[in-house]
């Protein structure tokens, strides 16, 4: 069996309506002209949904040392707890958290993910918890979070019936339908800032605005229950909705979590029972004990353990394996995630 040492894998990138270039400024081989919204950082899913992931497996492929070719999934089988610790495999016995690069060039759907209540109802639904972590973002950029305070379930629901209709009319290229409340108009936002965490439990009305580029930490599930996509604006072709889906799931009455920044090393960015995540700056040491993902933000950071050395620039993901110490050098910025919380 092989020591345990950081990890670091090949991107998984994946197109999308609403993707675009800069992704290539995070060293991601990004081509010319593509709409790659995506870069899938750690991944390991059996099976993915057609609208998410592709319909594929998603299992990231390590690029360093020992275990260089092999996947994700192998190297918890060799290393069991020495990789994950405490944590628990997903309920498929993947690994627990995925993690992304997203590239909004333009907005992301209104989307929400599976309610606790929905999940165990429905076998296929599985529970998405994500954070974002803002790294880029354009004058304007939001984040699209929640309802404005005084809408109810039923304004809601009218407001996106009417434009799942205007939708239809929309994509046949005739007169849009007019008169109502639209979507757009009743979600809660916020200006999206550089070093800012967003926190969006199952449950949450949510939407990455145009302009933004973030680092998204969520458990592993791609279940997502679109409501609007913002067809008339982008001239987009029509997607498929999913409204009674998303109107069981969608949390009314209850405020998201309010965002928090990162500004000094060792500063809570959220907590959940799934994982935790913190704002770095700089080196030290750090002891075995807890799996952790490392995501450098800003200028470059490094990790010596298991005999293995990984140097991360701006948009570098590695894996952390539990029984790792590791001595951390450089001065660059980076978010920790623990897994499992």
């Amino acid at each position: 069996m092989t020591v345990a040492y950081p990890l670091v894998f090949e991107p998984i990138l994946k197109e999308k309506v609403w993707g675009g270039i800069r992704l290539a400024g995070l060293g991601k081989s990004v081509r010319p002209g593509a709409m790659v919204g995506e870069s899938w950082e750690v991944a390991d899913l059996e099976t993915t949904s057609i609208g998410g992931g592709g319909g594929e497996a998603a299992r990231s492929v390590i690029a360093n040392g020992s275990m260089r070719g092999r996947t994700l999934h192998e190297a918890m089988e060799a290393w069991g707890a020495g990789l994950l610790g405490g944590a628990r495999p997903s309920a498929e016995g993947g690994f627990p958290l995925l993690v992304k690069f997203l590239d909004a060039r333009e907005h992301l759907s209104v989307q929400v993910h599976p309610s606790e209540a929905y999940a165990r109802a429905h076998a296929g639904a599985h529970l998405k918890t994500e954070a974002w972590v803002v790294m880029e973002a354009e004058a304007g950029g939001k984040i699209y979070k929640g309802l404005k305070e005084g809408v109810t379930r039923e304004r809601f629901e009218r407001a996106v019936r009417a434009g799942s209709v205007g939708d239809k009319v929309s994509a046949r290229r005739e007169e849009p339908a007019r008169g109502g409340e639209r979507v757009p108009a009743l979600l809660a936002s916020e200006p999206a800032i550089p070093g800012a965490c967003h926190l969006l439990p199952s449950g949450t009305i949510h939407a990455l605005g145009a302009g933004v580029l973030v680092l998204e930490v969520q458990t592993p599930s791609d279940t997502t229950f679109r409501v609007y996509d913002w067809v008339r604006e982008y001239g987009r072709a029509r997607r498929e909705l999913h409204i009674d889906e998303a109107m069981a799931c969608i949390e009314f009455g209850s405020e998201p979590p309010r965002a928090s920044v990162g500004r000094a090393d060792g500063d809570l960015l959220c907590a959940t029972p799934f994982f935790t995540m913190r704002w770095r700056m700089g080196g030290g040491a750090s002891a075995a004990g807890a799996c952790r993902i490392a995501a450098c933000v800003e200028g470059e950071i490094e990790f010596e353990g298991g005999g293995e050395v990984v140097r991360l620039a701006r948009g570098g993901v590695c894996v952390i394996p539990a029984a790792c110490g590791v001595r951390i050098g450089g001065d660059g910025t980076w978010v920790e995630t623990v897994v499992g919380g």
